[in-house]
This record gives C-alpha cells, structure tokens and sequence, in this order.
C-alpha cells in the first residue's frame, strides 16, 4: 500500500486509513480483529477511531471501538506498526464538562482514550467537530498542554468550516500553540 506524509506532522500513513466506526456495534471483536489483522497485512498503518465509538448503540457508552483497537494492538504486539488516531468532543459523561473542547473535558477524555487504547500517546489527536461554545484560545491551549506533555504527538481536526479553521489556526500562530497539522473533513 502506498505511503503518503500526513500534513506537516512528518508522519508516514497508508494512502488508505483504516476507520473503526464499526467495532463494537456492527461487529464484534473478533471480526474486527481479522480486518485489523488483513489491513495490517496489506501494507496499511493509519487506524483512526474517536472516544464516541458507538455510543448511539443501545448498551454501548462509547469507546468500545477504542477498547478493542487497544486490545488488538496490545495481542499483536502492533503499536509501533500503527499511527494511532482518535478524536475528541462528543458527550461521554454527564456534567457540565461530560462534551465539549474546553480544556477539563479534553483532559479527561485523553485520559480516557490513552487508557481503552492502552498506550501512552496518541499519535494524532483530532477535535471531531468544531465546539463553537468554548474560546478557541482554551481549545488550544489544552491541546497544546497535551502535545507537550508527549501524551499528543500531532493535533488535527474534523468537521471544521474553513473560517473557523483558519480562526484556530490563527489563535494557535499567536501564542507559539501546537497547531492543527491536517483536516479531516466530513465527506472524505
């Protein structure tokens, strides 16, 4: 499979990425293990899940996807074979800070990713959809912290509308921030 640089983070990623929205609603475990197993084997290397996976299925509180990329990676001893990517912003606790881009529910999530990963960085941390209610400054410096705490290694975003990715982007210039490296737009 061929390999492509994503963006201006230097990584190396298959030109097909690998997305595990699936896992854990429309199969299990084991299924997903044997199409992990076959991407892998193919050359591919980019695995991109987010903290939501599926939570919209009955019985389902989220992560699941991520538990079980997690558990793959840690059976077939594969996380250095894997850029790892995983997002961040949909409703995962009750509270105030239960979704969002502010900087507790950020921190929180990342966490809890890293943990049902079972890993201790995440080489691209995306924010799933823009979170128009939080300043964009707070946004970022949260994302930053995490960058350089090294539990981050690049940051991307999804669902974004151009000005207000340029706005982020711009916000993340000013204050010497780690920045948004790649887009992940909503039809790709």
């Amino acid at each position: 499979m061929d390999k492509r640089k994503l963006g201006r983070t230097g990584l190396s990623v298959s030109s097909v990425c690998l997305g595990t929205m699936q896992f854990g609603w429309r199969i299990d475990e084991k299924a997903s293990f044997e199409v992990l197993d076959a991407y892998l084997d193919r050359g591919g290397n980019f695995v991109d899940t987010a903290d939501m996976y599926s939570n919209w299925h009955p019985g389902n509180p989220g992560g699941v996807a991520e538990e079980i990329l997690g558990r793959w990676m840690k059976a077939r001893n594969a996380r250095k074979k894997v850029v790892l990517a995983t997002k961040v912003r949909c409703r995962m606790w009750k509270g105030k800070d239960g979704e969002g881009l502010g900087r507790k529910h950020i921190e929180r999530a990342c966490e809890d990713s890293l943990r049902r990963l079972q890993t201790d960085a995440i080489d691209l941390y995306q924010t799933h959809w823009d979170d128009e209610s939080v300043p964009q400054e707070e946004t970022a410096e949260a994302l930053d912290a995490l960058v350089r705490a090294g539990k981050v290694r690049h940051l991307g975003c999804s669902n974004f509308t151009a000005r207000r990715l340029a706005s982020a982007l711009a916000v993340s210039d000013k204050a010497g921030l780690a920045r948004y490296a790649c887009v992940q737009p909503h039809y790709n």
